[in-house]
């Protein structure tokens, strides 16, 4: 599951004095979609600034101690950091400035830079006074721009302005954006004081000032989703080339994912964004638009069936060439929104296929989609969902053993998949002989020989990190179950890299799975795939170094048993897809069939292979254009040149750059019917 993130928000109440010294504290309500998850209180007294922050979900908990001096200009010039991450890592982060010379260190990173101007240190570990610190600063300043360390720019702008009213309270309400902290802004209403009122974006959590009433988030939700989705069209109406023409795509060599083959030097005409013609030779149509795609290789589109989609996370996916992405949990006005700005092609995002999510109550619970209290209601639940065209549901940890059978089969009766974490207490075996079509995460498969295992908690990581080794691949017991899997056609959906990362992040290093990728990256996503995610001991570091090459070889013998499996991230979209795929090439499986997880598993999985899945006349014409041949070599996927959705065309290179990211090859000239060529730029 993606951790969430939050914005440059926050807050510190400023109260003006003759002998201009502040004291204050101002309290934040962080709420889920079922209550309340978390609390920030802030505090002022004089420069000295103070925060604690307190955040759970599910099995994580976030928990920051901050404490920062305000120098000239309103900029920290000493700040401390210390806590938990939400796995359970330390956190401890300082930063100073003396005589001009800015320091830092942390469990992660350690660096210093002359500062002989005005520049705003940023945290690795994001804290929420600080982020409001950031904001102030940055309305004080004529241009609303920044210098910050360690690298970049933050620039503030104002996108709208409301009042609201509670009782004899007038509040007028300013709605800022900060860019340059991630791939795009991050925004939040503020009062005429500069002080955080609100953040609510529709997404896991929304943040309200305390005192005031919850139902004032929903004009302001409302409001901020509004101007948050304008700058991501305007980007999609710059980026999308449509073609109102017929696309001839002329010398590309096709990969034919289901015979494991290549087809050289084809030529494929598009219509109405299908294929209607796949030719050896040469088609000659005057006046279309024309893309010669000769040195390169064709395949279809990619699947993600592992996605938590936030509206910004089609643009990454198109520019990886993952037009098609199974939601695997949402709020439901979450995921319709994105589906329908996806489909009205408002949005960059292709296609979406949703799957209904559901915990217990409990205190663990995951409260992402619906919480049941109990078998009837969650019975209630999946109608619910079936009411409203969900593909599946998906179930979690803190589900009660006993309602799984009963459970599928209204599940099935439904006409719906069921897949999911398996419970607490219960073994993989046990899930699926009660009706499970699916099972979600590999540390599942590694947890069914481990006895009973309160996978609520951490203990589904620790347990296989430790362990996971131990587990005799070779025996009987465990081929017997994969065995199970096959006959039973159980789709694995292994998110192997953020289990493989996961295990092999360490305190102060680049995360192993990202590395590749990672000085493409602006500076501050880039540090946060630096450091340990779990809190190892060292006793056990090697232990789960060879728990992480256990993964690989667990995806090896799932291959060699022919149990399905599709291709998911449940990470940063795109890139975590590509590297999902190379870590199933790493482990031995043929390249042929680990491009078949990503294309025809998942159209014959989610019922749509009739119309994608393969490069084949009468499906839609979803396509990736690639410098190198995936079969021979699958690094080849991360060289996309050009993305084919239907009649739109997109240039990768363009679109990483448009979220801030370094290239990572040249896209190719697209030719609009008689329009010139548009350059790659």
């Amino acid at each position: 599951m993606k951790i969430p993130t939050f914005p440059a928000l926050f807050v510190v109440a400023l109260l003006g004095t003759a002998t201009s010294v502040y004291a204050e504290t101002l309290e934040y309500v962080f709420y889920d979609k079922e209550g309340i998850a978390g609390s920030e209180i802030i505090q002022r007294d004089g420069n000295q600034v103070t925060g604690q922050l307190k955040l759970g979900w599910n099995n994580r908990r976030l928990n920051l101690d901050e404490t920062f001096t305000i120098g000239d200009g309103e900029i920290p010039e000493k700040i401390t950091i210390e806590g938990i991450s939400p796995f359970g890592a330390p956190v401890s982060e300082k930063y100073s400035i003396d005589n001009g010379l800015a320091k830092w260190n942390s469990t992660d990173e350690n660096g210093s830079a002359k500062s002989s101007t005005a520049q705003f240190y940023v945290p690795k570990n994001a804290t929420l006074g600080l982020d409001m610190q950031l904001v102030k600063v940055l309305l004080k300043d004529d241009d609303r721009t920044i210098d910050l360390l360690p690298q970049g720019q933050a620039t503030l702008s104002e996108l709208d302005q409301l009042t609201i009213n509670e009782g004899d309270t007038e509040l007028t309400l300013r709605l800022y954006a900060v860019s340059g902290i991630s791939f795009t802004p991050e925004l939040g209403w503020y009062d005429e004081q500069g002080n955080l009122f609100a953040h609510d974006s529709g997404g896991w959590f929304a943040i309200l000032r305390k005192g005031w009433d919850k139902s004032h988030l929903e004009v302001l939700k409302e409001r901020q989703v509004s101007a948050a989705d304008k700058y991501l069209k305007d980007l999609s109406s710059k980026h999308t080339l449509r073609s109102d023409k017929p696309i001839l795509i002329s010398n590309a060599d096709l990969v034919d994912v289901e015979s494991g083959r290549i087809q050289k030097n084809k030529h494929l005409l598009i219509e109405n964004g299908k294929i209607t013609r796949i030719s050896n030779a040469p088609i000659r149509i005057p006046g279309i638009t024309q893309v010669n795609a000769s040195g390169l290789t064709m395949i279809p589109a990619l699947w993600d069936m592992h996605g938590h989609l936030s509206l910004q996370d089609g643009i990454l996916n198109m520019a990886a060439g993952v037009i098609n992405v199974r939601d695997i949990g949402n709020t439901h006005e979450n995921i319709m929104r994105i589906e329908e700005l996806y489909e009205s092609e408002a949005v960059i995002g292709g296609k979406v296929f949703r799957a209904g999510f559901m915990d217990r109550e409990s205190e663990n619970a995951m409260r992402l989609g619906k919480t049941a209290t109990s078998l009837e209601h969650a019975k209630e639940i999946v109608d619910w969902y079936a009411e409203h065209d969900y593909m599946q549901i998906k179930t979690y940890s803190s589900m009660e053993p006993e309602w799984i059978a009963p459970l599928a089969k209204h599940i099935h009766d439904k006409g719906l998949r069921l897949s999911g974490h398996i419970p607490a207490f219960m073994t993989a075996e046990e899930a699926v002989d009660a009706g499970f079509d699916e099972i979600q995460h590999i540390n599942m498969l590694f947890l069914n020989f481990m006895g009973s295992i309160d996978t609520r908690k951490k203990l589904r990581f620790t347990e296989v990190g430790e362990h996971a080794h131990e587990l005799n691949l070779e025996s009987k017991e465990v081929a017997a179950f994969l065995d199970k899997l096959s006959d039973k056609g159980v789709v694995v959906d292994a998110t192997t890299t953020v289990f493989s990362s996961m295990l092999k992040r360490r305190a102060g290093e680049m995360d192993p799975e990202y590395a590749s990728i990672a000085d493409n990256l602006p500076i501050n996503v880039r540090r946060q795939f630096v450091g340990a995610e779990l809190d190892i001991k060292p006793e056990h570091q090697h232990d789960y170094d060879l728990s992480a090459k256990a993964l690989l070889d667990m995806m090896r013998k799932l291959h060699e048993h022919k149990v399905p499996m599709v291709a998911g991230t449940d990470g940063l979209p795109g890139f975590t897809l590509l590297r999902e795929l190379e870590l199933y090439s790493m482990a031995g499986i043929p390249n042929a069939d680990v491009l078949r997880t990503a294309t025809v598993v998942p159209a014959q999985v989610v019922g749509t292979l009739n119309s994608s899945g393969t490069i084949s006349v009468g499906k839609n014409a979803d396509l990736v254009l690639l410098d190198g041949n995936p079969l021979e070599d699958i690094t080849a996927l991360r060289r996309t040149a050009l993305v084919i959705e239907g009649q739109n065309l997109y240039r990768p290179d363009a679109l990483y750059q448009a979220m801030g990211i370094k290239p990572f090859h040249e896209s190719l000239p697209v030719n609009l019917g008689k329009s010139s060529d548009i350059a790659a730029q």
